[in-house]
């Protein structure tokens, strides 16, 4: 088992402060990116703590402007010649993402700066998830060729409406407090005021889920998805009309025809971004979250453990590696796909990449625990209208 770190350059900090357990991402100049490192010693510390009696609440927070901006991208393309030299460490974050998700013992995330894709499967799924004015949340993989991976097939697709689907295939951000209106974050606390938050919580010294709610409702505000914000009801109705549509080609067909009406303005900055996404990125991402409406938390983890490998060995296209070197190697910005039209991605190349391993080969987790996140819709607009509206 991993010991308490004291090391101030090792990737991950772990406090023990009496029945408080306290972890921080330390990569600040990397923005806490999650290496083969991170997973082992999150896995290690949450898997110890779980089991010892004396722990009754974990912490956990992000160094410096980020609490992590997802997973390590030079790791996958610098492994794209032997595809399955990232196997080991995308197991063990799946499995991660199983055990935060089911974890027994209540957990805060401390969610500042940015939170994307693999990162956010380390805050969203959590008891109490606090963010603040300086948060920033996305799930952009599918416009690098990836899909949206790490539970969130499982947490987008029980989004009310079709706004999961908007997030994935768009990768739109959303503030702290959008993040709480949606149902992403429990509590929205102003940024001068967290750390303070976390002083309380680790004098509260306890794991009760009333006390440490009262403490963090001490510090949090109700928010409001205003005018400018893709929650507002006039955008949502949009987003849920063009995003109903059964394929992506149809997606962007409704969704060019409703930039042309007036007021939609808003709609332009999302169309370039979906024109310039991975063809096979996007259509992966949908298949996968619509199938999730359907399915269990297991039952998404390993579908989207499948979709990972199978991306990375690059089944029906390395646009993956491509995305990856455009965004984060070479930094041009100008991906050369290699499927360029939606419409040779077939859904004869998806099924390939769909399609289940031997069962020795699939992620082995338990398929009988729920996963305790859906619980955060008490918190969100959504289930606030719908109260007023009974």
């Amino acid at each position: 088992m991993a010991q308490e770190s004291n090391n101030p350059e090792e990737v991950v900090l772990a406090e023990e402060i009496n029945h408080v357990r306290v972890i921080t991402l330390n990569r600040p100049r990397q923005l806490n990116v999650i290496s083969s490192r991170v997973v082992y010693l999150l896995a290690e510390y949450l898997e110890k703590w779980e089991k010892e009696d004396d722990t009754e609440l974990v912490i956990i927070k992000g160094a410096g402007r980020a609490f992590s901006a997802g997973g390590d991208l030079k790791m996958f393309y610098e492994g794209r010649t032997t595809h399955d030299s990232c196997l080991e460490v995308v197991y063990r974050m799946y499995w991660l993402c199983y055990h935060i998700h089911t974890y027994k013992k209540p957990q805060v995330a401390l969610v500042h700066g940015i939170v994307m894709g693999g990162g956010a499967s380390l805050s969203v799924p959590m008891k109490f998830s606090v963010v603040t004015e300086k948060t920033v949340f996305a799930v952009p993989e599918a416009s690098i060729g990836f899909h949206t991976d790490c539970s969130f097939s499982y947490i987008l697709s029980h989004l009310p409406g079709h706004l999961g689907e908007f997030l994935a295939l768009t990768g739109a951000r959303l503030s702290g407090k959008e993040m709480v209106a949606a149902g992403l974050a429990t509590h929205f606390v102003s940024f001068e005021k967290l750390s303070e938050l976390e002083r309380r919580l680790i004098s509260l010294n306890s794991g009760d889920p009333k006390s440490v709610k009262s403490v963090i409702e001490e510090f949090s505000f109700d928010v409001e998805a205003g005018a400018e914000s893709i929650l507002h009801e006039s955008k949502l109705s949009v987003i849920n009309k063009c995003f109903a549509m059964e394929s992506v080609e149809e997606i962007l067909q409704s969704f060019e025809a409703e930039a042309k009406e007036e007021g939609n303005g808003w709609i332009t900055t999302f169309l370039k971004g979906l024109k310039r996404s991975s063809p096979t990125g996007l259509k992966i991402t949908l298949r996968s979250v619509r199938e999730g409406k359907g399915k269990t938390l297991s039952e998404c983890l390993k579908k989207e453990f499948r979709l990972t490998m199978n991306i990375l060995r690059s089944i029906i296209s390395g646009d993956v590696y491509e995305g990856i070197r455009a965004v984060t190697i070479e930094k041009d910005n100008a991906p050369k796909w290699e499927l360029p039209e939606l419409d040779e991605v077939t859904n004869e190349k998806l099924d390939l990449v769909f399609q289940p391993f031997e069962e020795e080969f699939e992620l082995q987790i338990p398929d009988q625990e729920a996963s305790r996140w859906t619980g955060k819709f008490e918190n969100s607009v959504y289930q606030s209208r719908k109260t007023r509206a009974n």
